[in-house]
């Protein structure tokens, strides 16, 4: 077994006093990036871990959520000068518009623009289609859910990952919902599904739809950033 952190970011802003809890800011994400690379850490796509059973030591897993065009402007350009590759998750429904499940105040790509993403740096996948709690939805409406996603990208012609971040890292934890719900994602041929849980993962995953991810805050300081990657998330943070 191996050690591996995955890492969920949502935005990025150039004004360090805009920082919080979804938002770092360019500064802070750069330092981040520079100690991966200064530790010799290696970046794997989410779909480099479906088919593989080893890892190599020191690898890491960039997650961003809701593709912001933020994401675009301001850490694609700096994955790309430390040569580290992430995964962005798309929900579906709100690509050329704003992120209306939340305040609706940060602009979400365009299909073009996911397009125009470098495929050797940025990976896409799954973020639902409506940006729903799954736990609030019955397993009709989970399917539908899952059946617009792939009706979307087959109309954009869009490459996207068998693989998903449950919105809110929400979904069925208990009994036969969540049976039914893991039954419903391998059924649509989901490979790994994303959680939050704030822990570093055992690879090979015990379970491949539950995997952690650990929660990267504007707030957090480069020190927070070192204990969350070798630890997940603490108290003291």
């Amino acid at each position: 077994m191996s050690r591996l952190p995955i890492l969920m970011y949502h935005n990025i802003t150039q004004c360090d006093s805009d920082s919080n809890e979804l938002t770092i800011s360019l500064s802070k994400f750069e330092a981040q990036l520079k100690y991966l690379k200064d530790k010799s850490y290696h970046t794997y796509f989410v779909s480099d871990l479906i088919d593989n059973q080893t890892i190599l030591n020191k690898t890491v897993v960039l997650t961003f959520d809701d593709v912001t065009e933020n994401q675009l402007h301001y850490a694609l350009p700096l994955l790309k000068k430390y040569n580290m590759k992430a995964t962005f998750f798309i929900p579906f429904s709100y690509l050329g518009k704003t992120d209306l499940w939340n305040v609706g105040t940060e602009k979400i790509m365009s299909v073009d623009q996911l397009k125009s993403l470098d495929s050797d740096v940025i990976e896409l996948a799954h973020h639902s289609y409506y940006h729903r709690k799954y736990s609030t939805l019955s397993p009709v409406e989970i399917q539908k859910d899952l059946d617009d996603c792939f009706e979307f990208i087959s109309k954009n012609n869009l490459n996207v990952s068998p693989a998903i971040a449950y919105p809110y890292g929400d979904y069925p934890k208990i009994g036969e919902a969540k049976s039914h719900f893991f039954q419903i994602l391998e059924k649509n041929n989901i490979k790994m599904a994303f959680r939050i849980g704030n822990r570093v993962n055992q690879f090979p995953f015990k379970n491949i739809y539950e995997v952690q991810r650990i929660d990267i805050k504007g707030g957090d300081s480069l020190f927070a950033f070192k204990m969350k990657l070798r630890l997940g998330k603490l108290r003291l943070f």
